[in-house]
């Protein structure tokens, strides 16, 4: 089956795959594995498959945002994924988890368009026990500080006029915020797969803290490093 949108076919794609927003943060993952190969580059997405530790394993960009992150997910499921691990990055809500942190996603709040579209707005978006708990244990053999919880998808990234209540989520309980989980979490349950996030903080999110904010630090740089190890590490266990 030709996947028109990512343009691979799906008989190249393995049953577990790590996606990413960055088609540069996948080439760096697929630089981990062996026998790597790119399958194909058509606009935000990014496809690579090879092998580590003898677990074969796709690499996929998805780009910003959940309503082309979904498409990746969506078409990544037809082609036969059964398992996927997003690595990506957010912004901290608390100076417990500064840049360079790790958060592992057991759910996200669903603040996005995206899934409003797909499920009412009483459904969950929680990640897989099984991925959670492999990302979990993975994440805390790499160093540096892990946490585990809540994160929020949020569709917006610079202010307008209308206030993104950061502090209600922060005071909710939630860890961080990025743009993605929500949706491969909703599309993972209607769909009947496993999936799990991993987030590396690159800054404050809370308006008191942003003030420093640069995501192109050597700090961000190595939690990075550390949660791409993690989810890789992952994924031999889930192989099994």
């Amino acid at each position: 089956m030709f996947l028109s949108i990512l343009e691979v076919q799906s008989e190249e794609l393995p049953g577990l795959a790590i996606v990413c927003g960055d088609p540069r943060r996948a080439k760096k993952i697929a630089d981990k594995l062996e026998d790597a190969r790119e399958l194909a580059y058509a606009r935000e997405y990014r496809t690579f498959v090879g092998t580590y530790k003898g677990v074969k394993l796709a690499v996929v960009s998805h780009g910003v945002g959940c309503p082309g992150a979904a498409v990746c997910f969506e078409e990544l499921i037809k082609g036969g994924v059964h398992t996927l691990i997003r690595v990506g990055t957010a912004g901290s809500y608390s100076a417990d988890h500064p840049a360079g942190s790790l958060v592992v996603s057991t759910g996200a709040i669903r603040t996005d368009g995206l899934t409003k579209q797909l499920v009412p707005d009483g459904f969950p978006a929680i990640g897989d026990s099984e991925v959670v708990a492999a990302l979990y244990e993975a994440a805390q053999t790499q160093g540096g500080i892990v946490k585990k919880g809540i994160t929020v998808t949020l569709d917006v990234f610079f202010n307008g006029v209308v206030d993104i209540p950061h502090k209600t989520y922060k005071a909710a309980g939630a860890l961080g915020v990025e743009m993605e989980i929500a949706a491969l979490y909703v599309i993972a349950a209607l769909r009947g797969v496993r999936a799990g996030a991993i987030v590396a903080m690159d800054g404050y999110a809370d308006s008191d803290l942003a003030a420093d904010y640069d995501p192109h630090t050597n700090v961000v740089s190595d939690a990075v490093e550390r949660e791409i190890n993690a989810a890789l590490e992952a994924m031999v266990v889930l192989a099994k």
